[in-house]
């Protein structure tokens, strides 16, 4: 026989960005707790309101089932004493099992023989074990937590009931100080207090109550709801996936509804307009057929459709008061020049330890100047990069700013393309921002490139050298995703230059300003390691195998070359010739590390024709290795055509003979093969089977 378990948790109405991951937090421990005392059950299915986390599991088995253990105990030679009677260990092995020594026997394991017992062992009642639930409830976690009355626990929001049932019976148990019962909350306003019969009763009742418990449902009553208006006033509403999760976690029972603002306020940038509907009051922004933006929004009510003219004129009167601010900032801010904006930066701490904002700009300033000259960019676009790092963070004492910090970079490029700047320099102002988050794009100019690296590797270095470095889940100024943002624009812009002569650049200009104790070989040392766990993280992301990436991260070169090499193994692993040929290159290389130091090759020392291939072979991949043109998997291509040759070399040929001017002749070869194999990539670290 089986019943459906429900677990509800009632709380004050949660943050929207915590509700799903809760929920589904929930779920999971529900499953992980029947699981761990074998109590059967078919499936969980999980529901949340911004008020409520539920559970339903179907199914659950009334009781444990019946279970007939064996249980291993000491090694025989342990549980028999020298005269072939039971040891003190074998007792108490057996008595901890609730059995008698009459009840072992022993059972080989891998050449030993090891005291076993059987037993059997009844299985509970599900209802008795339901109790321990309560650990559930208090073992889940939450982003922010708070506290409330005399409560001792912290959670997500202060719980106002719990409904726990199995089948129509009360799961009895408290839990911060709430008793559990069958009792749930309908919506705040429309809803009231209901009895939930039995668990599969719950989302009925609360329907009842005006409360869609499930997440998917409410989900497509809200889209359900956008496509009847775009029906009704042939619109287009795009839905931002992100923005209908947070509208969806908000409400309890959605009605979508429409306003309008004034049309004049469309001379305002569409970003502009689209932050305040979108991030600050959870609007849809609609626009026509052609993809043109219009006067008007869409807003999803918490409750049904009753006096829903009046809640749409308040909605408007809300977002109206939002865009005359957002218009009168606008027209402030383009009467400042640019000038005294760059003026306002100097007293403006960035940070105690690290200085002004005017210093940074001046770093950032500096250090595009010199990765400008490392990457051997053209006369114009290092001149772009100039002018837009000197003014690159000027929008961030405009009041639009001020008011709307989402638009930093976004209202730098339209503020500078009105007051006279270039539009390379305009745009590189927005593009130096980015990737402002894990999908976005990279600057898409060079100049923009340039100062977004500038930008984000002050930042990174700066904060290594004050002591602001990562740890855990604690990273306050974004410096993981800064560096992989980094990584990212070096790869996709392909620039020929190492990583580490980029940090060599922004550690000397942070040292220069004298931020942080720390020394420059330190913080290189730092900053490396923890470059190298971004680029191990985006090779992975790109379906590298793992230890095809610690292969390619020992390389020195360019990170565009590391993801070059890492692409042409992945694309030979499988192929026939690989295995034999990693091999061949591996031994190359350890046998190399037994040199003590640089070797000369002496040819004259050569005793047999597989030593003269190899060397004349050592001599042409020299000539070629650096050519015009050559490529990650032209030089694949070379070092495997080697592998003939070092096979026979091996064959014919002891490297470590007691002769030591051989051996040592030998280990130069060796070791400078090896220094081409290593240039591609760490060769021994690839698993082959």
């Amino acid at each position: 026989m089986s019943k459906h378990l429900l677990i509800e948790i009632g709380l004050e109405e949660m943050p929207a960005r915590f509700v799903t991951q809760s929920m589904n937090q929930l779920g999971e421990k529900t499953a992980a707790f029947l699981k761990d005392r074998t109590i059967e059950f078919s499936e969980v299915k999980t529901y949340s309101t911004p008020r409520r986390l539920a559970v339903i599991v179907k199914d659950v088995a009334e009781s444990q089932a019946d279970v007939n253990e064996e249980a291993k105990g000491p090694a025989k030679k342990i549980a028999l004493t020298e005269d072939g009677e039971w040891s003190k260990a074998a007792a108490g092995f057996a008595r901890g099992q609730g059995m008698s020594t009459d009840d072992i026997y022993f059972k080989e394991i891998k050449g030993i023989e090891y005291a076993h017992v059987k037993k059997f062992v009844e299985g509970q009642e599900t209802a008795l074990l339901l109790t321990e639930l309560k650990d559930v409830i208090l073992s889940m976690t939450f982003g922010k937590n708070m506290r409330w009355g005399s409560n001792d626990i912290r959670y997500v929001r202060p719980i106002k009931w719990i409904a726990a049932l199995f089948g129509q019976e009360v799961v009895s148990f408290e839990a911060a100080g709430v008793q559990t019962g069958n009792t749930t909350s309908g919506h705040r306003f429309l809803g009231g207090q209901a009895v939930i019969i039995e668990a599969d009763e719950y989302v009925s009742t609360l329907k009842e109550q005006f409360v869609i418990a499930d997440p998917d449902e409410r989900r497509r009553m809200i889209v359900t709801g956008l496509e009847e208006l775009e029906k009704q006033n042939g619109w287009t509403i795009p839905v931002d996936e992100s923005l209908l999760e947070e509208v969806n976690n908000l409400v309890e029972y959605p009605t979508a509804l429409s306003g309008s603002y004034n049309e004049e306020f469309l001379d305002l940038p569409e970003e502009v307009l689209i932050t305040s509907m979108k991030e600050h009051q959870r609007y849809f922004p609609v626009r026509s057929a052609e993809g043109v933006l219009l006067p008007h929004f869409v807003t999803v009510r918490n409750g049904n459709s009753h006096a829903i003219e009046k809640v749409a004129r308040g909605n408007e009167k809300v977002l109206r008061a939002r865009l005359a601010d957002a218009d009168f900032f606008y027209k402030e801010d383009q009467k400042t020049p640019i000038s005294d904006s760059l003026e306002k930066l100097e007293r403006i701490v960035y940070h105690e330890k690290i200085g002004t904002l005017s210093e940074k700009v001046g770093r950032i300033r500096r250090v595009t100047n010199r990765l400008a000259k490392q990457f051997g960019v053209s006369a114009d676009v290092k001149k772009q990069a100039d002018r837009a790092a000197e003014i690159c963070k000027f929008d961030l004492v405009t009041q639009m700013v001020y008011e709307f910090p989402e638009l930093q970079g976004v209202m730098g490029e339209k503020y500078a393309r009105q007051k006279g700047e270039k539009e390379e320099v305009a745009v590189a102002i927005n593009e130096h921002y980015m990737p402002r988050s894990a999908d976005d794009h990279v600057p898409a100019t060079a100049a923009g490139a340039l100062v977004s690296l500038a930008d984000k590797l002050d930042t990174i270095v700066s904060c290594f050298a004050v002591g602001i470095i990562p740890t855990g889940s604690q990273d306050p100024y974004a410096l993981r995703r800064q560096a992989a943002g980094i990584v990212q624009t070096m790869m996709e812009h392909n620039w020929n230059v190492a990583l580490s002569d980029v940090l060599t650049a922004a550690i000397e200009e942070v040292k220069a300003d004298g931020v942080g104790d720390k020394g420059a070989e330190a913080l290189q040392d730092e900053l490396t390691a923890f470059f190298a766990l971004r680029v191990k993280h985006i090779l992975q992301e790109k379906g590298i195998r793992y230890d095809l990436i610690d292969a390619v991260l020992s390389k020195t070169g360019t990170l565009s070359d590391m993801q070059e090499t890492a692409n042409v193994l992945m694309s030979q692993k499988d192929e026939q010739g690989f295995k034999v040929t990693m091999e061949a290159l591996s031994r190359v290389v350890n046998i190399s590390k037994k040199a003590d130091g640089p070797l000369r090759v002496d040819p004259a020392l050569f005793e047999n024709e597989q030593e003269k291939d190899l060397y004349d072979e050592l001599k042409k991949l020299e000539g070629e290795w650096n050519q015009s043109g050559t490529t990650a998997k032209s030089r694949y291509d070379l070092l495997a055509s080697l592998q003939p040759a070092i096979e026979r070399y091996f064959e014919h040929t002891m490297v470590m003979t007691e002769d030591e001017a051989l051996k040592q002749n030998r280990l130069a070869v060796m070791q400078n093969l090896a220094r081409f194999i290593l240039d591609f990539a760490e060769v021994p670290a690839v698993l082959v089977k």
